[in-house]
């Protein structure tokens, strides 16, 4: 896919007057777009499929009284398998949810947009399991915001990490440690695969992550980092299959 600088992602949308709906965008050059599209809500509308959640397409933009409104849409991809299957759905508003919550106005999100395009294409075109998926995800998100989780020495003690044994990780202070340091209760127990799988994870891209079993990947874990980072729960990871 050739971006333009009006290349975007549809992450929210909210109806508004008869037909219309305010949407939000992800730009890959201009980060968090917040626009009105018109007419999308007419059953006959050009921009129909536009306005929807994952709509991925050029957006042209014009601003008028301190608001962008959609003057036109080359639309891309809709991502449909996602809105046919509850289980993709319902992973696929989860990253939405956490890319909105993160985007900023006027700041580049090239790497947090092309995380999202490629995660969302694999959920919706590939017969993966999710979970794997999403803790892929999760690692490379929390790469983009500045939180990549230490892998390698012991958080608390900073000693190299032993290669045998039960291994921990810290949700607070943002990756392993080890039994020495362990308090029960605090940090969550992980098996050597899936310390040994995040390490993979980080450093490869989404074929990597979905081609192993699912339960080398933490996708839990990794679920509760991130949202502790953020400061916040999001109502749509209520509705992810159990982990």
């Amino acid at each position: 896919m050739q971006q333009t600088e009006n290349t975007a992602i549809v992450l929210r949308h909210v109806n508004y007057r008869d037909n219309d709906r305010m949407i939000t965008l992800l730009s890959p050059t201009r980060g968090r777009v917040d626009a009105l599209i018109r007419n999308c809500r007419k059953p006959k509308s050009h921009n129909l499929n536009s306005g929807e959640l994952f709509a991925l397409g050029d957006f042209m933009l014009t601003e008028a009284n301190g608001r962008f409104i959609v003057t036109s849409v080359n639309l891309i991809e809709t991502f449909y398998p996602l809105r046919v299957d509850y289980d993709k759905l319902a992973f696929g508003t989860y990253l939405l949810n956490l890319v909105e919550a993160v985007a900023e106005p006027d700041q580049e999100q090239k790497d947090l947009f092309m995380l999202l395009l490629h995660t969302l294409s694999r959920l919706a075109f590939y017969d993966h399991d999710p979970k794997p998926l999403l803790a892929g995800f999760l690692l490379h998100f929390s790469v983009c915001q500045g939180f990549r989780p230490r892998l390698e020495h012991c958080v608390l003690c900073g000693k190299r990490l032993p290669e045998e044994g039960e291994l921990f990780f810290d949700i607070e202070e943002g990756g392993l440690c080890c039994a020495d340091c362990r308090t029960p209760g605090v940090q969550e127990v992980l098996t050597r695969a899936q310390a040994d799988w995040m390490r993979m994870a980080l450093g490869s891209g989404s074929a990597s992550w979905v081609n192993t079993e699912r339960l080398y990947a933490p996708t839990s874990v990794l679920k509760k980092y991130v949202e502790n980072k953020l400061g916040r729960r999001f109502r749509s990871g209520g509705c992810l299959p159990e982990m």
